[in-house]
């Protein structure tokens, strides 16, 4: 099991709020353990203004490589604002995954204004993801299918966070997955889960309507998609954000809520050392998913003690690491349904099939999903070719699937260029740890908002420390279940041809 993440930051003496920012406060409430703590004095505490100093900037060209951005960020002179902090700041937050999305709502229920910059073309969500498909032929009509293609399912093991998993349960986006899911051993011999784990919580039509419910409408809280900020810039006091050298603002603050080449290159030239080495630091992992569509059931190994499992961890087969029937677990009361099964591949075939995942070629796709099909069946105990065909397939590459090691703070922030990182990353590999990871974020900016800025290396966090292995599934953590440790053997498989 992994360490247990220290205790996130206690929030500071609220900023003055006004009438827009009590729909934001039920959220920050349902996970404050507290309102008490240091940081107290008026908000946007004024200090001695000078201008802030010129920062040596280096254009990077377009597809630059890692290293190159890596020798970049080396060489970036730390950006220090001196300006004092408005009454009314706002902050920027670069990324609308579940923590980039508690980030915002913490900050509104702080009184500070929060845009929301993400390059979803469908949605919020990050790994939140769901995905429907108008289903083909007559016998499907009128019916989708529905596949969640990356987080399958949540647990809450931090008092915080299960104030919120109550609060969207009292609203009906969010149950507990009663179905059966354990472990699968090559040759289909399955283990459940142990009766003493944690509640198993799934949202009621997929995983992605839960980023939705996270932002509480406000009029401090504003959304920009599908946007792709390319650059960041200090200027006067503030920073500007581009997309393609189109302006998007400026702010007092900045987020980074997202992770990978993306974020490597955008603060690669940020005048932001110390948020680029710790960003640099950061391994992840990449993960293939099958999203597959059977008219018959699959022949799912079944005993009288466990009847069908839902979802599996599968062991000791190197293409398949998870397997979930999304038709049993979202629509459990209905029949005639086609089964939408989502697989995942381990990790170590993730990055022996590495490819770029904008633009993934056929022949490797292909191969992918013959890959992943043989492992169903080598899961199943099933032999070669027998498995029925599915009728609709779909691969994607995660090619930041999730992290491999960890610094074990909630957040970090630079008080010197006012910027901040939030992610699951920083405790984990969880929805919990990327909520939790935005709402201490949040409360540390408006903490440091609300100081009188004096003494502002007092609100450093994250900036210095190491980076330790994340232990858990090559799907992700899950606090409180048993059995964290990935297994896999990479001989099971034999290679398609």
């Amino acid at each position: 099991m992994p360490p247990t993440p220290p205790p996130l930051l206690l929030p500071a003496p609220r900023c003055p709020r006004s009438t827009a920012v009590l729909a934001a406060s039920r959220f920050a409430a349902s996970a404050s353990s507290s309102s008490g703590g240091g940081g107290g004095g008026s908000s946007g505490g004024a200090r001695t203004a000078r201008p802030p100093p010129a920062p040596r900037r280096r254009r990077g060209k377009p597809g630059f490589s890692r290293q190159s951005a890596i020798k970049k960020s080396f060489h970036q002179e730390q950006v220090v604002f001196s300006t004092p902090v408005p009454p009314d700041p706002s902050v920027a937050v670069v990324g609308g995954g579940a923590s980039g999305l508690a980030c915002a709502a913490s900050l509104a229920a702080r009184g500070v204004r929060a845009v929301v910059f993400d390059t979803g073309m469908h949605g919020l969500g990050g790994r939140m993801a769901t995905r429907a498909i108008a289903a083909a032929g007559d016998q499907q009509q009128q019916q989708q299918l529905v596949f969640d293609h990356a987080a399958q399912f949540f647990t809450a093991s931090d008092e915080r966070f299960k104030r919120v998993v109550d609060e969207w349960m009292d609203k009906g986006l969010v149950r507990e997955w009663g179905g059966l899911i354990g472990e699968l051993d090559a040759g289909g011999h399955f283990r459940p889960m142990p009766s003493s784990s944690p509640p198993r919580y799934i949202g009621v039509d997929g995983m992605r309507p839960l980023a939705d419910a996270i932002l509480p409408e406000s009029d401090l809280i504003e959304v920009v998609r599908p946007c792709w900020i390319s650059k960041l810039e200090p200027f006067n006091g503030l920073w500007r954000l581009f997309e393609n050298e189109k302006p998007h603002g400026q702010y007092d603050a900045i987020v980074i809520a997202h992770n990978g080449k993306c974020a490597n290159r955008l603060l690669s030239t940020s005048g932001l050392p110390l948020l680029t080495r710790q960003m640099k630091r950061l391994q992840l992992s990449s993960v293939w998913a099958l999203l597959a569509a059977f008219q018959d059931p699959l022949p799912i190994p079944q005993t009288d003690s466990y009847g069908t499992f839902e979802g599996a961890f599968v062991k000791d087969v190197d293409s398949l690491s998870w397997m979930a029937n999304n038709t049993q677990k979202l629509f459990p009361l209905q029949t005639g349904r086609p089964e939408c099964w989502t697989f995942f591949s381990t990790a170590a075939y993730g990055k022996r099939n590495k490819v770029p995942q904008e633009n993934i070629p056929k022949i490797t796709a292909e191969k992918v999903k013959e890959d992943m099909l043989r492992g169903v069946e080598l899961a199943l105990g099933l032999s070669r070719g027998s498995l029925q065909q599915p009728f609709y397939t779909r691969v994607q590459l995660w090619g930041a699937a999730l992290p491999m090691n960890t610094p074990g703070v909630p957040c970090i922030f630079d008080p010197q260029g006012r910027a901040g990182i939030c992610g699951d990353w920083l405790t984990g590999s969880s929805i919990e740890a990327a909520v939790l990871s935005g709402m201490s974020l949040a409360n540390h900016i408006a903490d440091y908002f609300a100081s009188s800025g004096e003494q502002p290396e007092e609100f450093a966090i994250g900036l210095h420390e190491n980076l330790s292995q994340v232990e858990g599934h090559d799907i992700g953590q899950f606090p409180g279940l048993e059995s964290q440790k990935p297994h896999v053997a990479e001989a099971q498989l034999t290679p398609s041809t």
